[in-house]
């Protein structure tokens, strides 16, 4: 039996969602796992063994800079890789982001491509 690493993405725009699944639909690794706030990311990282996340910053309820936080704060999750990707026009949330612990930061709108690349290369290098 062949394990397939999982990325998990946390987003709640439908559009983002759609691009991200068509970027990953393949047999080959890795395969993404979806949830639209960053309370069920949480408990899905609790439960799952989880190769990387992307985050948008724009979430309900919990945002993704403190999901990025909260993942940061806890030593299992120190070297999981962390992608941003964000419509957020403030040009200091890519510095936020990075400084909290983010690997990346993609704004929208962004190459599908360029993410699942990144993605590859951050999980292939922890």
């Amino acid at each position: 039996m062949i394990l397939r690493r999982t990325v998990l993405l946390v987003e709640d725009e439908s559009h983002c969602i759609s691009t991200l699944e068509i970027a990953f639909d393949s047999d080959t690794e890795p395969r993404l796992a979806h949830t639209s706030t960053a309370e069920e990311a949480l408990l899905i990282l609790d439960s799952t063994e989880i190769a990387a996340v992307i985050t948008d910053i724009h979430l309900p309820s919990m945002d993704g800079f403190e999901l990025i936080a909260r993942l940061r704060n806890q030593p299992r999750f120190a070297h999981l890789p962390i992608l941003v990707t964000s419509g957020d026009p403030d040009p200091a949330s890519p510095e936020r982001a990075l400084s909290l612990g983010a690997n990346a930061y993609f704004p929208k709108p962004y190459s599908p491509s360029a993410i699942r690349r990144k993605i590859k290369e951050l999980i292939h290098a922890s």
